[in-house]
């Protein structure tokens, strides 16, 4: 049986991470690996960690903020950056996609928000009713599609630690679920819930907070979503916390789905 791995991991920058990313790549060479908030011009990109070992690499970023790459043993196709439905911003820095043989691969870094009355939070509501629309306009429930990346989005009480405490947090607050379910609605199944169902299960630990990781405080916001007909092949999702260990680590860490091709 083949079996076609996909991995999501928002870095916070790249050139900060970028050892743990190829040592990560060594020890678990996926088929794709989607990266967000590489916070590096494009023109400071460096391809050729990714190029030794053996994957090509499309990426768009700004300095200092935001970025997004998808990094993969097989081209990507039809490569396209950001929207496209001619709405400012065109937010390339947060959006890229392409298709790998049949499937259509969506990689986005959602806005956080920064607060309720912020306009990033109206912002962030409105980058989710795009998300749907590019859906409508490119994709169909019936073939096989994969939105991953760090969707700025718990969605459920167990997707975060504590969930009485952050009712109004910019990343689970009602409208922000609503939103996000929205997108959801068009056909796509959540991996990670398939295969793991249950709580305390987290890709994200705040620097902010002592020893999150290890007392297992966290969010579930990194998320890998499949329509159904790609959904029912998957045969495993996870969080690798490994790398959250690791000296110098970003705040997330890579959730890995596996699928038969």
């Amino acid at each position: 049986m083949a079996l076609f791995r996909v991995a999501t991991f928002n870095v916070n920058s790249i050139r900060s991470r970028m050892p743990a990313v190829t040592r990560w790549l060594n020890d678990n060479r996926v088929d794709v690996l989607c990266l967000q908030e590489t916070k590096v011009q494009d023109v400071e990109f460096d391809p050729e960690p990714f190029l030794r070992l053996g994957y090509s690499v499309v990426f768009r970023g700004q300095k200092a903020t935001s970025g997004v790459a998808i990094a993969s043993l097989e081209p990507l196709s039809e490569v396209r950056i950001g929207f496209s439905d001619g709405e400012e911003p065109e937010d390339g820095p947060r959006l890229i996609r392409g298709r790998l043989g049949g499937l259509f691969l969506i990689n986005t870094y959602v806005p956080q928000g920064k607060a309720l009355d912020h306009p990033d939070f109206a912002y962030k509501l409105r980058f989710f009713r795009r998300m749907r629309a590019l859906l409508e306009r490119e994709c169909s429930p019936e073939e096989p599609v994969l939105w991953v990346g760090d969707l700025n989005v718990a969605p459920t009480d167990i997707d975060v630690t504590h969930p009485e405490n952050k009712r109004d947090h910019v990343c689970f607050h009602e409208d922000v679920k609503r939103a996000f379910e929205a997108v959801r609605g068009w056909g796509l199944v959540d991996v990670f819930r398939k295969h793991r169902p249950g709580e305390g299960e987290f890709s994200f630990f705040d620097y902010r907070v002592k020893d999150s990781l290890a007392r297992n405080i966290g969010w579930r916001i990194d998320h890998v979503l499949a329509t159904k007909c790609l959904a029912d092949t998957s045969v495993d999702c996870w969080v690798d916390r490994l790398p959250r260990s690791w000296e110098k680590p970003s705040d997330h860490t890579p959730v890995v789905a596996v699928f038969e091709r």
